[in-house]
């Protein structure tokens, strides 16, 4: 069952508390227009096993232009509206990039904690800045905030991949419910994107349930590194999405994806397909040899809007091999072929 109360927080942060002790969360206190929340971010699982993060510090995605017409305060996402964050299915994260850290250790710069603390605090300090929190809310509560003691104590948790969990956790998987921080600063113009999941957690899972594809995920002792669950078929990043032509400039427009083999081996395209935003696909077909590429036309049923938009690659297996996402303000220029 997918989570409840899944949408994004929109506000100002006024306050933060490191992770510590039996508490392994890092606090963020945030106001709206309104209201006081508590934003509470796991930096180390239940299990003791190390949590991974990516921080995006020139974070582009079509996403922004939609969060900056957010209210301030918690606005619902229905997953059905595919308005909410997902790793997988919105090309948010290169899963490749995930770091573990530790919630704590000795020294600067070198723990969850930290890595947080810097944008968050830096968010405390603008005036002007915006975070957007991605979770499922508690409360209002009938007591006081017991970590930042505002009454009605109210919140966002679960600020973290919200798919593939397995025992206790299996629950609350689901699609486009990921949580995620994003945070705006206006007077650079800058995203900073901060993304965090378990070490259990797959790069693949059911498209209705949020399930792993596998089964199963390995139960891993504390301290230790878990393999990541081998789904068959996989073959992630064999194949690259490495340009495209999304606004070209032809009197009869001819809009193109470039594609890049990695490997050492050539590779199979039948059965593969590109899917856009809205999962319409163009089949492929033929052989792209090792390290060549290969440059597919678009055409129907495949749509690359001029809006901003993703790009999946999708292998015989139906499973995703890359992904990548554009902006409006980056096709904005008739012509240019976007590398990523």
């Amino acid at each position: 069952m997918p989570l409840k109360n899944y949408g994004v927080l929109k506000g100002a942060v006024v306050d933060t508390r490191f992770a510590s002790g039996k508490n392994p969360h890092y606090q963020v206190k945030v106001v709206d227009d309104r209201d006081v929340w508590r934003i509470a971010i796991n930096v180390q699982s239940a299990d003791q096993s190390l949590v991974e993060y990516i921080i995006d510090s020139q974070f582009q995605h079509p996403i922004l232009e939609r969060l900056q017409g957010y209210p301030r305060g918690f606005t619902s996402l229905p997953s059905s509206e595919k308005h909410g964050l997902d790793f997988i299915r919105g090309n948010l994260v290169n899963f490749d990039k995930f770091v573990p850290l530790p919630m704590n250790l000795p020294g600067p710069d070198n723990d969850l904690n930290e890595k947080l603390n810097y944008y968050i605090n830096r968010a405390k300090l603008d005036q002007d800045a915006e975070i957007y929190a991605f979770g499922e809310t508690w409360g209002p509560e009938g007591q006081r905030d017991k970590v930042f003691e505002f009454s009605p104590g109210r919140g966002i948790h679960d600020i973290h991949m919200n798919q593939g969990n397995e025992g206790q956790w299996k629950k609350d998987n689901g699609v486009w419910q990921d949580g995620g921080l994003i945070l705006r600063f206006p007077a650079t113009s800058q995203w900073v994107a901060i993304f965090l999941k378990f070490q259990t957690q797959p790069r693949h899972t059911d498209d209705v349930t949020g399930n792993c594809l596998s089964g199963t995920s390995p139960v891993v002792p504390p301290g230790v590194t878990p393999p990541r669950p081998v789904v068959p078929g996989e073959t992630d990043g064999h194949v690259r999405i490495v340009a495209a032509l999304v606004n070209d400039d032809a009197p009869v427009e001819q809009e193109s994806v470039t594609l890049l083999n990695v490997t050492p081996n050539a590779i199979d395209l039948t059965g593969w397909t590109l899917r856009d935003q809205e999962k319409r696909s163009l089949p492929l077909s033929g052989t792209i040899n090792k390290g060549e590429t290969k440059t597919v036309l678009v055409r129907p049923q495949l749509e690359l809007s001029n809006r901003g938009g993703i790009i999946s690659l999708i292998n015989a297996q139906g499973l995703r091999v890359d992904g990548v996402q554009y902006t409006k303000e980056q096709v904005r220029k008739q012509g240019w072929t976007l590398k990523f």
